[in-house]
């Protein structure tokens, strides 16, 4: 299945007119408005369009007062969606910082985390860790990390396995909302996200990783090219009225200097999608990415394919390889 030309319009209308008509919540103590938000779905949850990535490019973050000011900094811009992980630096390092952070500004938080193990036994004590590192009594979103392949996803959905305890942790109300993320495999996720009424999924969304043919305009017989999440999960996403949270915008810098970081970006937004998840390992990026998203507009689906065909002629081959062996921890 693939979207219309008629669906994506529609619901590229949609998330123009939350993103430019609609101030931003507050982001705790001191927020500013203006930024852009739109509703997360079916969860109902309206979040800032573009969301603080806490992965391996925030632990760039050497020092924890770095990394909290970073977070502040964010929170103060009007970022109102925080993503962690179990699995982000040792020990729960990334989630204790988040948790560190957040003290005290909460409100108005919408705080992702992920469960990275496929041991359902020890799920439970993992998820615990979790909120004890983030300070919390549940987080609004958990998701299964990093689905792999079709294996993978029998190994999540096998019984006892992490799925049906996710799903317990729901109930618990130790999370509001469940989802899974996944980097590389779109069909897979495709399979996860038709089988299973997800409320949220996470996948990769960027300018480089579309088309699949080459210069003549044939499909390349490459087994190490796969079919875009864009063309193959995030149409069932659109489907079942999940939330979708984008990630590796820009490809982990490998469509740095290719096209403008606000081109890149705007791609990403111009998607159905709730938010982009972005790591930004210094201040600056902070500033100039709140900047970009609060001045954000639709690009043309004309612009849209120009920049999707170009840039996915030149590296999509070598992002599929590259994301196949890449794990954001």
């Amino acid at each position: 299945m693939s979207i219309s030309r008629r669906e994506f319009l529609e619901t590229t209308a949609l998330g123009a007119v939350a993103a430019g008509g609609t101030k931003g919540a507050p982001a705790g103590d001191g927020a500013t408005r203006g930024m852009p938000t739109r509703v997360l779905g079916k969860t109902g949850a309206r979040v800032s369009i573009l969301a603080m990535g806490a992965g391996s490019r925030f632990l760039q973050y050497k020092e924890e007062d770095q990394a909290l000011e970073a977070i502040h900094k964010a929170l103060d811009l009007g970022i109102t969606y925080i993503d962690s992980a179990d699995d982000y630096g040792r020990n729960h390092l990334s989630e204790t910082r988040v948790g560190k952070a957040l003290h005290g500004r909460r409100n108005g938080i919408f705080l992702a985390t992920k469960l990275s193990s496929r041991d359902g036994a020890a799920a439970r004590a993992t998820v615990e860790t979790s909120l004890k590192a983030l300070q919390v009594d549940r987080v609004d979103l958990l998701h299964i990390h990093s689905l792999l392949d079709e294996d993978d996803l029998g190994r999540i959905e096998a019984k006892g396995g992490v799925l049906e305890q996710v799903l317990k942790f729901r109930d618990e109300k130790m999370t509001r909302f469940i989802g899974i993320t996944c980097h590389a495999n779109p069909p897979a996720l495709k399979t996860a996200l038709e089988r299973h009424d997800f409320d949220c999924t996470q996948m990769a969304l960027n300018a480089g990783t579309v088309s699949m043919m080459n210069g003549k305009g044939s499909m390349v017989p490459n087994p190490a090219m796969k079919p875009s999440f864009e063309t193959t999960a995030l149409p069932v996403a659109v489907r079942k009225k999940m939330g979708v949270l984008a990630m590796k915008v820009f490809a982990q810098d490998g469509l740095a200097g290719q096209a403008s970081i606000e081109k890149l970006l705007y791609y990403t937004l111009s998607l159905p999608v709730g938010a982009a998840v972005v790591g930004m390992p210094k201040l600056e990026h902070i500033v100039d990415n709140v900047r970009l998203a609060k001045a954000f507009r639709p690009l043309g689906r004309s612009e849209m394919r120009e920049l999707s065909g170009r840039l996915s002629a030149k590296n999509k081959e070598a992002l599929d390889l590259f994301f196949r062996n890449h794990a954001d921890a």
